[in-house]
């Protein structure tokens, strides 16, 4: 208990002495030592230098050793893949990107091709991962061990995926809702550090939402806590009804797909992607830009189902069309005109590696806490970070 105490010290910390720790924790400088040394052993923490400058015996400085372990984050899209690497500090080592394929093998091989790279490129192997942390749209159905809710990938669902990810990745791949790991990373980089209750609404190829409340991650019972896809918010007269049935009604009219189809439908040429109806009406359009007052008619309604339910201090919007410029302020007048109260709205300033990066904050979590668990149940010779043993 003594060192996992101190490990949650060295952790919060840039450098921090044997005189430092005794303080903090209150635990005798020979208590702290025989601790230190312990850790050191188990190769969880590193002298990090001298402190000098200051009255008294120069100290000696601990820090985490970044080589304890490694976590890989790995995001599974529509039209990308993103991967990267960060070491046991937290520190991202590596990153990179690709475009998925159209079938589940194809997204299977790419990422087993993308981890490949950033292994060689940190000069590790899959060894030395600790954690690997897949987000993906979808819920996770742990009892069965397949992927629920997935209609945006289409195949992504059958048994075999998830057999074969963790065939390529170890058995403790860790699955997590896309949107969710997004809305983590919000909560640890990004505007969700300011609130204790905030939902995350990612609007893009697909739509859905990770809800924060009271600093926690908000899974629901069935872990389907955030599928705003699925609300009947679109008109059943104009939205493909196939897709509504595959990924929700709000998701076929509201998404990227739903943008361009309501485009066409409504006579606009070019409408080639959400991106392009989103420039045309900033241009001056009138058809696109009835097309993107509708959206943001959609959108506001979404929210406004989140606000009469849960009453979030803050809402943040992420993905390609949430992030689009002016978005915000026609869901925000089109909110206050029908919302109970008015959450603060605001861009997510994460960019298209929000998925990943809160892959890696669930990752590094999952690692601390189960070296914690070994620390703390004095496990002798129990297996730690990046397969290390822990005494």
């Amino acid at each position: 208990m003594n060192e996992r105490l101190l490990l949650d010290h060295i952790r919060r910390g840039e450098g921090v002495s044997r005189a430092d720790l005794a303080r903090v924790t209150g635990l005798s400088k020979p208590t702290v030592s025989v601790a230190l040394a312990n850790l050191e052993r188990a190769g969880l923490v590193r002298s990090a230098g001298i402190r000098t400058g200051v009255p008294g015996p120069a100290a000696v400085l601990y820090e985490l050793r970044p080589e304890a372990g490694f976590v890989l984050g790995l995001d599974v899209g529509r039209q990308f893949l993103r991967a990267a690497i960060c070491d046991f500090t937290g520190a991202v080592r590596a990153r990179a990107t690709v475009k998925a394929r159209a079938t589940s093998p194809g997204r299977l091989a790419g990422l087993a091709e993308l981890a490949g790279g950033l292994y060689a490129e940190v000069g590790i192997g899959p060894g030395d991962i600790t954690q690997t942390v897949l987000g993906t749209p979808g819920v996770h159905d742990a009892r069965r061990d397949v992927l629920d809710l997935a209609g945006s990938l289409p195949g992504w669902d059958k048994p075999l995926v998830l057999a074969e990810l963790r065939r390529a990745f170890g058995e403790n791949l860790m699955v997590e809702n896309d949107v969710d790991a997004a809305a983590l990373a919000e909560r640890a980089h990004g505007h969700g550090r300011e609130v204790d209750s905030f939902a995350f609404v990612s609007v893009g190829t697909g739509i859905g939402m990770g809800l924060v409340l009271n600093g926690r991650l908000h899974r629901g019972a069935h872990g389907a806590a955030g599928e705003i896809g699925y609300l009947p918010l679109g008109d059943a007269e104009t939205t493909d009804t196939r897709d509504a049935r595959r990924r929700g009604g709000l998701e076929a009219a509201a998404s990227a797909a739903g943008i361009v189809r309501a485009a066409r439908r409504n006579g606009m040429r070019g409408a080639a992607s959400a991106r392009h109806v989103f420039a045309a009406a900033d241009k001056g359009d009138a058809t696109a830009a009835r097309v993107v007052a509708e959206e943001a008619r959609l959108i506001a309604k979404a929210i406004c189902s989140v606000v009469a339910v849960v009453d979030p201090e803050l809402v943040v919007l992420g993905g390609g069309v949430g992030q689009a410029a002016g978005f915000l302020g026609a869901i925000s007048r089109e909110l206050r005109r029908i919302a109970p109260v008015l959450p603060e709205l605001r861009v997510s300033a994460l960019g298209v590696d929000a998925v990943v990066d809160g892959c890696l904050v669930a990752g590094a979590d999952r690692a601390w806490s189960a070296v914690a668990a070994v620390l703390e149940n004095g496990e002798e010779g129990a297996p730690g970070p990046a397969g290390k043993q822990v005494s």
